[in-house]
């Protein structure tokens, strides 16, 4: 099934997503992306529903392809501080800031967003399903983060990032037992904070 391009055709409407929300370590990854008015790829899917082969075939594909694109991050400092739905929200803004064409819309995945300037947004239940736009920067944001936490696992051994990226997993969990948490913990997160 091919995806329609965006919600405003005609329009350089900017999708954007993010990932690593669930995670217990490692930052917290958005994407921005405007997509040509009418571009469509048969493979083009929420990044969830691809394999590793086929998201970096379209990552890029993308990069190279797009009117504009962006990658942003909010650190896991900053999730602890703001709590990892305003950090979500606070990457998506960055990664909105790094576009190098203003959009004239913005659709985001999800359910929840804080107005960025004054560009007029639409949240999309299963946005990355949906649309071409936002499944573009869920490709871009999941390849982008997925490579930072393979670079991060050769630097802290032990909690298996390079496979879980920062998941919950049973090795993550088995790591942070045997280890402690890192500097890229998320320290107010179920499964890390340590009970004093």
């Amino acid at each position: 099934m091919m995806l329609p391009t965006c919600l405003t055709p005609l329009i350089l409407e900017a999708g954007v997503d993010e990932a690593g929300r669930g995670c217990l370590a490692g930052p917290v990854c958005a994407a921005a992306v405007i997509l040509p008015d009418g571009w469509q790829h048969p493979l083009l899917n929420d990044s969830k529903k691809l394999t590793p082969a086929r998201r970096a075939m379209l990552r890029e594909v993308i990069e190279r392809e797009a009117v504009a694109w962006s990658v942003a991050w909010a650190s896991a400092a900053e999730i602890d501080d703001i709590n990892i739905l305003n950090a979500s929200i606070l990457a998506m803004h960055r990664a909105l800031d790094g576009l190098s064409v203003r959009p004239g819309a913005i659709a985001v995945d999800g359910n929840r967003f804080k107005p960025y300037r004054d560009i007029p947004s639409q949240t999309v239940v299963k946005g990355d399903a949906k649309l071409g736009n936002i499944a573009a920067a869920s490709i871009l944001a999941k390849t982008h983060r997925d490579e930072l936490m393979d670079r991060l696992a050769a630097e802290y051994p032990g909690y298996a990032w390079d496979v879980n990226k920062g998941y919950p997993t049973k090795a993550h969990r088995a790591g942070i037992a045997a280890l402690g948490p890192t500097p890229h913990h998320r320290m107010t997160f179920g499964g890390v904070k340590v009970e004093s």
